[in-house]
């Protein structure tokens, strides 16, 4: 049966419910439900711009947007963020999705955590990012229904101490590559979280150069 959930109908398909088999032996019950609930108000959000997208693809963007966080991705040296866009374009490959589908699953995976890019791209990539920042940092919080988001949490919970185990999640995720981190909000998650680690800067990287001036 179907499952609606704040006006918002979870996709059941092959494809969906391969994604969310797939999430869920993968990742702990808190990313899983953090997903789920970025998909929510991605959709959320689309409804309310009156703007058209794949709910499909979006269940997808947003069921793999943290994968690059599990341990296999631990030593690799991309961004985490280009590790789970990676595995998503193979998942949906598996079901002859576009490649220009894909390529709009890839980049709202990849750039849903860099700031004032994804809201200028297409309709699919700028929800992705969406719902994951308002699940994250609660980005266009009060444009929501007290309602929407009560019926959300209900379901799929924030539990307790959410906000700093997410965190924990992310460094977990990243220590062991903090050279990707450099010129993204992921520095901020290991300058808080690792006493030992030292942010690249930019600045320093330009005037410390081989360039003679």
């Amino acid at each position: 049966m179907k499952k609606t959930i704040a006006g918002v109908e979870i996709p059941d398909g092959v494809m969906s419910q391969a994604a969310t088999d797939l999430i869920r032996s993968t990742e702990s019950e808190l990313m899983y439900h953090h997903a789920l609930r970025a998909f929510l108000f991605g959709s959320l959000t689309g409804q309310r711009e009156n703007v058209p997208f794949d709910a499909e693809l979006l269940y997808v963007g947003a069921m793999f947007h943290n994968v690059g966080l599990n341990a296999q991705y631990w030593r690799s040296p991309y961004r985490f963020e280009v590790d789970g866009a990676n595995a998503a374009r193979d998942f949906l490959r598996q079901y002859g999705i576009s490649e220009r589908e894909i390529e709009e699953v890839w980049m709202g995976i990849a750039l849903h955590t860099t700031p004032g890019i994804s809201e200028h791209l297409s309709a699919l990539v700028a929800l992705i990012s969406a719902g994951v920042q308002m699940d994250v940092r609660g980005e266009r919080y009060d444009e929501f229904t007290a309602h929407q988001i009560d019926e959300i949490v209900q379901i799929y919970p924030r539990e307790s101490g959410f906000k700093k185990k997410l965190i924990d999640a992310y460094a977990r995720g990243m220590e062991q590559r903090p050279e990707t981190t450099f010129g993204t909000v992921n520095a901020d998650v290991l300058d808080r979280s690792d006493p030992n680690y030292r942010r690249l800067n930019f600045c320093g990287l330009v005037l410390g150069s081989d360039w003679p001036n």
